[in-house]
């Protein structure tokens, strides 16, 4: 965490910043959902300070409206992959050789980070500078995509995912050739390249419908920092408190009966406007197992048909971004990620309901898992789910969640 973090004061945006690169070469930029796992990371490791000031930095160019970006480009930096560059909005013509924030959106899972900060430090005045930043946020959320006004949240591009190449985008684009190719990249490039025509127009984009998707990460996610809205609010008497309880309760409802699949006991993201299910079973298909007003004889369901289901999930290194039967299911290195191998971040995100519901085996193997791949590879940002090889990006620093997982265990035990 210390060889990739970066600190230093941005002279065209006028705002001091202090974050940590996911991988030193790879991604040397501050990423909004990242700047959050290495929230919980240094909270773990007792460096509650450092926290403070990753999510600060995070914050530091919102937009009056409330948007933040899903990366920032500090100081003077053009982004990594040329065709990046339309993740920006064109007006912004010579400002990309500034500071600047992209025009694209991540999984909002800064709510949480916040809470887990406090709870840590029991700081009222971190508190109280971060909450009505993140009232802004979660409101721009709110206003700008939820389209139809039903608490589901849309995303326009697959990078706004954090899964970028997940295969049941792959319907969404037309490309059905299971295994990705270069005909994939071009497709899902050209969202961008329209979202980019239109300046990045939420409403314009919903009109023309070229890439809306509900995505159950996205979603489940978004319940689980509305839930944590609430209960800031609460803590600081704020009277908005309400407004994210009825929020979450509607988000909650609506995964439910849109994206709960009875036949196949999965949840499925869904597009367009008629909300067609996109029945391809990736790790997010158990996702909703975590919110807590999930009816539990659906949660269980769920699991033990497809996280405990050795043709799907159950595998030496789990947890795998698709199931291993589906055509797309490529466990090795490639430029589509999140197509097979092993991310760290499933392996948190199930942890804790895991390890509260009465698997506490099952959620303790997640951490195994995790620390011998760290033995057998490193922090890599993938890895095979079968041998335990390293893939993608060296140094990175996700596999650092597995201190926040063993944090919980040991505080579970106390």
């Amino acid at each position: 965490m210390d060889e990739n973090m970066v600190k230093g004061y941005s002279k065209t945006a006028g705002r001091h910043f202090h974050y940590t690169k996911p991988s030193p070469s790879s991604y040397p930029f501050q990423f909004f959902w990242d700047t959050c796992f290495h929230a919980f990371i240094l909270t773990a490791l007792n460096r509650v300070d450092m926290a403070k000031k990753h999510l600060q930095s995070l914050f530091s160019l919102q937009k009056e409206d409330g948007f933040v970006g899903h990366m920032i480009y500090w100081n003077n930096v053009f982004p990594k992959r040329i065709s990046d560059l339309f993740q920006s909005k064109p007006n912004l013509k010579l400002k990309l050789l500034k500071t600047h924030m992209s025009a694209l959106i991540q999984p909002p899972l800064v709510a949480q980070a916040v809470q887990k900060v406090f709870m840590a430090s029991n700081d009222l005045e971190f508190l109280k500078e971060m909450l009505p930043k993140l009232k802004k946020y979660y409101n721009w959320i709110a206003i700008n995509r939820d389209f139809e006004g039903k608490g589901l949240i849309s995303i326009i591009s697959p990078f706004e995912s954090g899964i970028d190449w997940k295969p049941s985008f792959d319907e969404v684009v037309n490309f059905s050739s299971g295994k990705a190719d270069w005909w994939l990249f071009v497709k899902i490039i050209w969202i961008d390249f329209r979202n980019f025509l239109n300046n990045y127009n939420c409403e314009k984009i919903f009109k023309k419908g070229y890439f809306i998707v509900k995505e159950v990460g996205f979603n489940t996610i978004y319940a689980q920092n509305l839930l944590a809205m609430h209960q800031l609010c609460e803590k600081l008497g704020d009277p908005d408190a309400q407004i994210y309880k009825s929020r979450y309760d509607q988000t909650v409802k609506s995964i439910l009966e849109v994206m709960y699949d009875k036949e196949t006991a999965a949840f499925y993201d869904v597009h367009d406007k008629d909300n067609k299910k996109i029945k391809v079973l990736t790790p997010t298909a158990f996702f909703p197992t975590v919110i807590k007003d999930i009816p539990t004889d659906i949660s269980k369901k769920v699991l033990q048909n497809h996280f405990f289901n050795k043709d799907e999930f159950d595998v030496p290194y789990p947890i795998p971004s698709v199931s291993i039967n589906h055509p797309a299911f490529n466990p090795n290195q490639s430029l589509f990620i999140w197509r097979g191998p092993t991310w760290i971040l499933y392996n948190w995100f199930m942890h804790k309901h895991l390890m509260e519901n009465d698997w506490e085996k099952e959620a303790h193997k997640l951490i195994e898992s995790i620390e011998k791949l760290i033995e057998i590879s490193g922090f890599r940002e993938y890895y095979n789910p079968f041998t335990g090889e390293g893939h993608g990006a060296r140094d990175f620093t996700w596999s650092g969640l597995v201190i926040d997982m063993i944090q919980m265990e040991k505080n579970k035990k106390l």
